[in-house]
């Protein structure tokens, strides 16, 4: 089933069309997550500082009949973005199960896959790709309650491969002493999807003002903290459970530690050269 592209992505896919006015109207509803776009045209109008065609021509250009669709639309959005557990499950058993469990997850994940790689940026992945792989920056990792095993998985490969990788504590306590050594060599990468954690985006707005580059990887209706990231990977994650899914996300991650393996090849030759040797005279593994 091909679902439809939201809202923000419209708005963002058109803005070459739009005239001044829209664009005015395009960044207001970006700014505040679209829920500007919950009031009535008047209120829009008024704290857009435009007219009310202004709005309706925008919502025309996006391909709705008129506000009243647009705002529709930036409805189901918003509640598809907040959903909690309970209600994913619900809608997973309306779906239906004739098919078994597994069936049903490889048709999710693999669509899942498929889509974030649609909306994947390639130049945007070099970038990042570029920016980890310089082993004078410092990288910060962190994760949230549902993607903290993402941030673990990437640092640990990340480790490995290069100097200068931090996992930053969960407790937000000890946060400010990493925030110390953020400045415009540093790069925070965070995980952040939905039911958005309000102290990830603090974190990263006051990483920003350090000077900090931001990577953000999120879900396909966007973490608050993208308007701090200048990268950000949005990755599709619904499946049939209460839970979302991360796969696509790791996809991304392990191509990313593919390219800047690839990227510091000699550097992390060494480092796993001298990783295999402590581990071997650790003997943490068994040798058979």
């Amino acid at each position: 089933m091909q679902k439809k592209t939201l809202v923000r992505d419209l708005l963002k896919e058109k803005q070459a069309e739009l005239t001044a006015a829209e664009r005015k109207v395009a960044a207001v509803l970006l700014d505040e997550q679209l829920l500007t776009g919950l009031q009535s045209i008047n209120r829009l109008a008024e704290y857009a500082e435009v007219s009310s065609p202004t709005i309706i021509r925008l919502a025309r250009k996006l391909g709705f009949d008129g506000f009243s669709g647009m705002q529709d639309a930036i409805r189901d959005e918003i509640a598809a973005r907040m959903k909690q557990p309970l209600a994913k499950l619900d809608t997973s058993k309306q779906i239906g199960d004739s098919d078994h469990i597994i069936s049903r997850f490889i048709e999710a994940v693999s669509s899942n896959i498929n889509r974030t790689l649609e909306r994947l940026d390639l130049a945007e992945f070099d970038q990042v790709a570029g920016l980890l792989s310089d082993p004078t920056r410092r990288l910060y990792l962190l994760g949230g309650r549902i993607t903290r095993s993402n941030a673990h998985y990437f640092f640990n490969h990340l480790q490995i491969i290069r100097p200068r990788v931090t996992l930053l504590d969960s407790s937000p306590s000890v946060w400010p002493q990493s925030l110390l050594d953020m400045d415009a060599g540093a790069v925070l990468i965070v995980f952040d999807i939905r039911r958005y954690e309000k102290e990830l985006e603090k974190l990263a707005h006051l990483a920003l003002k350090q000077g900090a580059n931001i990577v953000l990887f999120t879900d396909a209706w966007g973490s608050p903290i993208e308007k701090y990231a200048q990268y950000c990977f949005r990755a599709t994650v619904e499946v049939p459970s209460s839970w979302d899914s991360t796969l696509a996300i790791n996809f991304l991650i392990e191509a990313l530690v593919a390219e800047v393996q690839s990227r510091s090849s000699d550097q992390s030759a060494e480092r796993i050269a001298s990783l295999e040797q402590m581990i071997g005279e650790s003997r943490i593994f068994r040798s058979n």
